[in-house]
């Protein structure tokens, strides 16, 4: 019973910890469920950590019913985004040439949804990717889109 309730702490305590933060700006039910809650897409903004300036709306299907509501639904690992410039674009430090800047758990324990940013040196411009996986086998179904940085500001890449 110990052993059960430490992996148990420890695996909420991953889940918590793992998680992006994303803020919610809206959803719409695609299926009734008649327990638990309706499967829907959910539209989430993310601001890009060390790009100030930038936001990523990412949609993505939502499972809900029974399985839903505790956690335990595998959502699918389709996602479409769109980052734009929101404000001043400014930079808290160096780039790296490629860097995951959100994960999300699709699952509980083996998939998630993924955003890299990516500098396109030559055109200057930030170019976001997203995509699932798994621990075993990745979902080729992904999406991009780039923002491009005015001429005036240098990206600093590491």
């Amino acid at each position: 019973m110990k052993r059960w309730s430490g992996w148990c702490l420890g695996l909420t305590a991953a889940l918590l910890c793992g998680a992006a933060q994303a803020e919610q700006v809206g959803s719409v039910d695609t299926a009734f469920q008649w327990i638990g809650p309706d499967h829907k897409i959910v539209v989430e903004a993310y601001d890009d950590p060390k790009v100030g300036g930038v936001t990523c709306y990412v949609s993505r299907a939502k499972t809900g019913g029974i399985k839903g509501a505790v956690g335990l639904a595998e959502d699918k690992a389709e996602a479409s985004i769109a980052c734009r410039q929101v404000g001043p674009v400014t930079f808290t430090q160096p780039l790296p040439q490629r860097e995951e800047v959100f994960n999300e758990r699709l699952s509980v324990l083996f998939k998630k949804l993924r955003i890299v940013r990516m500098v396109d040196k030559s055109r200057n411009a930030l170019v976001y990717l997203t995509y699932s996986d798994k621990l075993v086998d990745g979902s080729p179904m992904n999406a991009i889109t780039a923002v491009a940085v005015d001429r005036g500001t240098v990206i600093p890449v590491k």
